[in-house]
């Protein structure tokens, strides 16, 4: 009590110092935190009130707040300064494993070999192509490096070449905001055309007449997109016409072409429904027709092969998705016959069509399994996998009549390969291994393996470990646990040559494969979002637990790393078992969520009910609220904290992670550091240049082994 009732006296001291609205970093320097000044703001609905103190954070054009970000920034770097050298040093390391001069495995479309290269000393990407065979003169289609300068953020969104070779739309961002600029290239001339189509989700699509492209435009406030338009080359971008309106705020809309090239496809997308119209990609200027008109619940995807579309759908019941098959005259749910049908343990992740072959990407027990299926009926496997910590994935593969299927292939000790797999003579080759440079990398000198916690409802919870072998595994190793656990999206156990700064010096690092993924299926994911969301926390908790109790590491020396939604998952983890981590990572953190998710002016906001629950219902309002990290700090001891975000993120805005540091200086009653580092060019995905984001590595992992003392 003596502590907390003192920290309350500093409190008031410092906010009758920063009266006059400067901050106390002007006022005392940056060896002390800064402390934002507080304006109570009310926010009611359903007869309850909160007081946000910090909402005045919300504006990036004013000054103050600047300067506020500005100063946290600074005291972030004074707090790591003793680190400076440790961190060049770390990102030097990092880079030097990573190969400068690489070059991409080149795939073949229309006619042409389609190559991204990087040049040592270059940030950037240069994207080329040759024609016919690899070695044909090199044709460059776009110079990043170029590109990119005078711009403290440069982004190449999408490149789309027109079906006679002859000309390359593409979109830029150079904000952060993902708010891409569309333009055109003639690649005969050279010339870059002087039209330009802003504010749109970067994808362009031809259709067959090489002069009529598709795109979707975003709305001005929300960042949602909403439209698509049509432009046709030689005329004003102001005169492109609309051709789709997605009116419902809970759904985005896209468009792309088959693979067949016969059809243009919009779709309408939501957490729990989808609906797609096609075009005859040949009469670009005729109206879209509905496949199957949306369905509360019913998800569905589609690829065109012959006179068939393939479907993958949760329909009837099929939780974990099933393949069906319709003619394309006939493409309404009544006309679908299963192809492969609804399996329990199953999840149907992808397909992938070939003229001879079906390849499917399924998922069963949190493993990822490539099926091939001959047309014939003749032949159909699995692709052998022989661990329980790899990812494989389906590659690029743009041919229908090619007799290869490329795909990819990594672990958590073994760095990714892309391999080609020929279906008639089953042979591998792999086309390319990702080089670790340095020669002190050798994966037989580390151990991967997967374990199994048992949450406190009984359920099985899976963990996916690696670490240098001799690692002490006797509770006294750092370990840092990572996890995502929204939107059914599977972190995979997946190779990080950068990852080999903290391996090999003795941490542990685990992925806790925790509900609301979609790990172990479908259900995996229903069953951490909405009414149960807190699974998703508890689940991360006692995966903690079982680390500590199986002696991979302590309390003294457990570490914790989320970002986005998984900094949602950082902040309810230390609000209620603050206790069992010594140190924390919250990258981009969406800790706000119900001031957020009742602020439909937010981007993402109302597409995002099915995923959170709509806080306007009373029910979801409760159940958010009591979870909410920035609603629920108290005045209690939290660990060492990190928290990254960046001034121009559309996904998860800067001044929610501001706030809660805000909020968490005022309350917190131990003497741990808490530490804001924005970064002011960039967004949601950080620092664009190839290695600038190594930077924003370099300093967490050197905040990390501060911590533990390593600082060589």
């Amino acid at each position: 009590m003596k502590k907390q009732l003192l920290i309350l006296i500093i409190n008031l001291i410092f906010a009758l110092a920063c009266k006059d609205n400067k901050h106390m970093t002007k006022t005392i320097g940056i060896e002390h935190p800064p402390v934002a000044k507080k304006v109570p703001h009310k926010l009611t609905i359903h007869n309850d009130t909160r007081i946000d103190n910090y909402y005045w954070l919300n504006n990036r054009e004013d000054t103050e707040v600047l300067d506020y970000l500005n100063a946290e920034n600074e005291y972030t770097k004074s707090a790591l300064q003793h680190t400076e050298e440790f961190q060049k040093a770390l990102f030097e390391e990092m880079k030097s494993r990573i190969k400068e001069d690489d070059t991409s495995v080149p795939y073949k479309l229309n006619g042409y070999w389609y190559i991204t290269k990087f040049e040592t000393g270059k940030d950037y990407p240069i994207y080329i192509r040759k024609e016919e065979n690899l070695s044909a003169p090199e044709e460059v289609l776009f110079d990043c490096n170029t590109m990119a300068k005078s711009h403290a953020y440069f982004k190449l969104g999408g490149i789309s070449i027109s079906p006679d070779n002859t000309m390359a739309a593409f979109s830029t961002d150079i904000v952060s905001r993902r708010q891409y600029t569309i333009q055109i290239k003639n690649l005969k001339t050279g010339e870059v055309y002087s039209d330009q189509i802003k504010n749109t989700t970067g994808s362009i699509t031809w259709a067959n007449d090489n002069k009529s492209l598709f795109y979707a435009k975003k709305d001005e406030v929300t960042l949602r997109s909403h439209k698509i338009f049509k432009h046709v080359l030689g005329t004003d971008a102001e005169d492109d016409i609309e051709v789709y309106h997605e009116k419902d705020d809970t759904f985005n809309t896209f468009i792309y072409k088959t693979k067949s090239k016969k059809y243009l496809v919009i779709g309408s997308s939501s957490t729990l429904s989808t609906e797609y119209r096609v075009l005859n990609a040949d009469t670009p200027n005729e109206d879209f027709t509905v496949f199957q008109k949306r369905t509360r619940d019913l998800e569905y995807s589609i690829a065109h092969f012959g006179d068939s579309f393939y479907i993958i759908t949760n329909a009837d019941d099929s939780n974990n998705f099933k393949v069906c098959k319709t003619p394309e005259t006939h493409t309404t749910k009544d006309n679908w016959e299963d192809i492969i049908p609804h399996r329990k343990n199953v999840l149907v992740e992808d397909i992938e069509i070939f003229k001879e072959y079906l390849v499917v990407n399924e998922r069963e027990n949190g493993l990822n399994n490539i099926r091939i299926i001959n047309w014939n009926g003749l032949e159909d496997y699995y692709l052998p996998f022989d661990n329980e910590t790899y990812n494989a994935y389906l590659g690029n593969n743009p041919d229908f009549e090619s007799d290869t299927l490329r795909y990819g292939y990594n672990g958590l000790a073994n760095p990714s390969s892309i391999i080609d797999y020929n279906f008639k003579t089953k042979e591998k080759e792999v086309k390319k291994e990702q080089e670790v440079l340095g020669g002190a990398f050798k994966k037989e000198n580390y151990e991967s393996k997967r374990i199994w916690a048992t949450a406190r409802d009984g359920v099985k919870v899976p963990i996916s470990i690696v670490y240098k072998k001799g690692t002490a595994l006797d509770g006294s190793s750092p370990l840092l646990q990572y996890a995502y656990g929204s939107y059914g999206s599977t972190i995979d156990p997946s190779f990080s040559s950068i990852r080999l700064s903290l391996l090999d010096r003795g941490f542990i690092y685990a992925i806790s494969h925790v509900r609301g993924g979609e790990y172990l299926g479908r259900d995996w994911y229903e069953n951490g979002k909405l009414l149960t969301k807190k699974n998703t926390f508890t689940d991360f908790i006692d995966c903690s637990k079982h680390l500590i109790s199986e002696e991979y590491t302590s309390k003294d020396h457990l570490y914790a790393y989320g970002g986005s939604a998984g900094g949602l998952l950082m902040g309810a983890i230390i609000n209620m078992n603050p206790e069992l981590y010594k140190g924390i990572l919250a990258a981009v953190p969406f800790v706000d969520v119900v001031t957020t998710m009742l602020d439909e002016s937010i981007p993402l906001t109302t597409g995002e009910y099915d995923e959170w629950g709509n806080p306007n219902e009373i029910e979801f309002y409760n159940y958010i609220k009591s979870y909410s990290p920035y609603d629920n700090v108290e005045a209690k001891q939290y660990p060492n904290m990190l928290v990254t975000t960046g001034l121009h993120d559309s996904q998860v805005q800067y001044w929610e992670p501001a706030k809660w540091v805000a909020k968490l200086r005022e309350l917190k009653t131990d003497s741990n550091k808490l530490l804001l580092y924005t970064d002011m060019d960039a967004g949601h995905g950080g620092a664009s240049g190839r290695f600038e984001s190594l930077k924003e590595v370099a300093l967490e992992y050197a905040f990390l082994l501060d911590l533990e003392d390593i600082r060589h």
